[in-house]
This record gives structure tokens, sequence and C-alpha cells, in this order.
């Protein structure tokens, strides 16, 4: 098989979804850091600009095919190595399992990603503490409603669906890592956390942490 190369960086969360995706395949894969502040941005170079003219993390490079977007990477995922799988059988639950994964990815993190603090600090000159209260805002407003979608719904077991991890426990982990990043109260998601202890227990999720990965600084 072709070998696989992940451009990421330590703390994305988006590139921490597609380590966890990988991981729960078993593939091998090699990570291409790029760093998100040194020199103004990796991510900026006309070389990365090549892998994904977007500019972000992650890009999955598997042969000569470039893969963006982490959640079309988990999908793409999916479908190369159906084994284990990462979405369920049915369209019904299929159709739930990218909702969850979606409210975070969608809803969610476009709302705190870098690119958005850094235009709120670089064009608008908003103060960090006033950056910050917006992250934490829309962090809550987001699990507020994933621990509803997901409290004693028939379809909640281990994970957020059934007893196998899913994309949206792939996207739902780095989001809860993000919301400690930021300070948010997490003690209203109970069920939330339940599933991260489960998730987190896994040697598949405990390997994609950010501090364990090649390009985390040592303080991390």
């Amino acid at each position: 098989m072709e070998r696989l190369r992940l451009y990421s960086y330590w703390r994305s969360s988006a590139a921490y979804r597609v380590r966890i995706g990988l991981n729960l395949k078993g593939l091998s894969y090699d990570i291409v850091p790029v760093h998100l502040l040194r020199n103004g941005g990796e991510q900026h170079t006309p070389e990365f600009r090549e892998a994904n003219p977007q500019g972000l993390v992650p890009v999955l490079q598997h042969g000569q095919r470039m893969l963006r977007q982490s959640v079309a990477i988990l999908e793409y995922l999916d479908e190369m190595w159906p084994q284990p799988p990462l979405l369920p059988a049915t369209a019904r639950e299929r159709q739930r399992v990218r909702a969850l994964a979606m409210a975070v990815a969608c809803d969610v993190h476009p709302l705190n990603n870098l690119r958005v603090l850094q235009y709120f600090e670089q064009e608008w000159h908003v103060p960090q503490p006033e950056r910050e209260e917006w992250v934490r805002h829309w962090i809550v407003e987001g699990l507020t409603a994933l621990e509803a979608m997901i409290a004693d719904h028939p379809s909640t077991d281990v994970f957020c669906d059934g007893n196998m991890p899913t994309i949206a426990d792939c996207c739902l982990v780095p989001q809860l890592y993000n919301a400690r990043r930021f300070g948010v109260d997490l003690a209203p998601y109970p069920t939330l956390l339940r599933i991260e202890e489960a998730c987190l227990a896994l040697p598949q999720f405990d390997a994609a942490r950010p501090e364990r990965q090649p390009d985390a600084p040592a303080s991390a």
C-alpha cells in the first residue's frame, strides 16, 4: 500500500480528528508537521498552498492524491478501508452520526479556529479576553446542543452512537480538548464526558492526543 502522509499541526483539532480515524483503521502514516504560528504560519507558504489552496490542515496524501477537509477524509478512510467501520449500518444511524460530527466540524469549530481569532486580533484589534469569550460562547452553545442530542437518545451507548467509535466521536474528543484550552466549564455535559472517557481509554484515541505528537512542544 502507498504510504500515507498526514500534514498536521499538533494542536489542530481538525488534524486530531483524522489522526483518530487513521488509528482506528490501524493504518500506518507519517506526520508532516505544519506549524500554524511559526514565521507567520507555514500553512501560508507557496509549498503548502500547493497541497491545499485553502491553507488549512489537515491534508492526507495517499499516493498522488491530496485529500482535504477532515470529515471528508474520515469518510474516505471508511470507504477505502471499511473495517472497522466509522459509520453505522443503516441510513438513519449514518445520518445521525454525520449530524453529530457536523455539529462540531461545521457549527462550532469554524467560529473558534485560528484564522478567525487572528483576524479579530490583526484586523479589528479585539483584545484577547474578548476573543476568548467569543470562543467560549460558541463552544458552550455547541456542547449544550450536543449534550441534548446525545443524552438519553436510544442510539447512544458507550460512544456517541452504539458500542463502536464513529466519526462523531472522532469530532467530539478534539472539541472537548479545545474547550479545556479555553477554560470552558464541562460539568454541564456529563454524557459527553462519559463518552470522552471511553474514547480516551482506547489506545487509538490516546495515541492521537495533541501532546503525543512529534511536533508537540516538550511543555505540552
